[in-house]
């Protein structure tokens, strides 16, 4: 068995004294795992990091064996490091779609999307929004979709400002009344509509993380949900 693919790595972790494991995210075979031979080495290791992106060769016997991947550097999105709150993003984003994805399940949309936010968190600029959008489009592609296109109440399209976490749908301001304080924020840049503020963000966040929690994550198991999310969000938390 034997196919070739571009893929960013999510996750890496030793194998043996020399070798590594690393699971990436590609276009056509969802998200892999493989080891590397060296992966350990001065040489390789330094490509084999969480945001990497390669050109991969995967090769086993059986297709239903872990395999072993060979690997050539195409971009290694450097310019993260220079930003923590950039690097964090990219983190947290790669350890969601480790702890999301089925094995070895394409997921074409959701795989640009990953590859254009990646990129665009090396590169500066406002990534923020394109963050948040991008955490609701994975909820969205595994099937726990926000609708936030009218009031679940009244039908209405305008003022909308809460999210249902039972329904996931959007409720309008109106129509909120004494339930308000039970209900989910909804910033307009998670509609992807106008400028966002940090407090937008990190309320959007807030929603999204709670889809997340309880929807996504009670039906993976008992896993909780990663670490380098809560770590981001609380980097997030701390900005001026």
């Amino acid at each position: 068995m034997e196919w070739r693919d571009e893929g960013t790595v999510l996750a890496v972790r030793p194998h043996g004294e020399t070798s590594a494991i690393i699971e990436v995210f590609t276009a056509a075979h969802g998200r892999h795992a493989g080891v590397v031979r060296g992966g350990a080495s001065r040489r390789i290791a330094p490509f084999l990091q969480p945001g990497a992106h390669l050109d991969l060769t995967w090769r086993a016997r059986l297709d239903e064996h872990i395999g072993a991947f060979s690997v050539e550097p195409l971009r290694m999105r450097s310019g993260v490091m220079a930003d923590r709150l950039a690097l964090s993003a990219l983190n947290s984003a790669c350890a969601l779609l480790h702890f999301a994805l089925p094995e070895r399940e394409p997921h074409p949309g959701l795989y640009r999307s990953s590859m254009t936010l990646l990129d665009a968190l090396g590169e500066g600029g406002d990534w923020m929004p394109a963050y948040l959008r991008w955490e609701a489009l994975l909820l969205e592609d595994l099937g726990y979709g926000l609708d936030l296109s009218a009031c679940a109440v009244t039908g209405s399209r305008e003022d909308l400002a809460y999210v249902s976490p039972k329904s996931g749908r959007a409720v309008a301001r109106g129509a909120a009344g004494q339930w308000a304080d039970r209900l989910l924020p909804l910033p307009a840049c998670l509609m992807g509509q106008g400028p966002a503020t940090l407090a937008d963000v990190r309320a959007g966040l807030t929603t999204t993380g709670w889809f997340l929690e309880h929807r996504l994550a009670p039906d993976l198991g008992t896993r909780p949900l990663p670490e380098a999310r809560r770590r981001f969000v609380a980097l997030l938390a701390r900005q001026g």
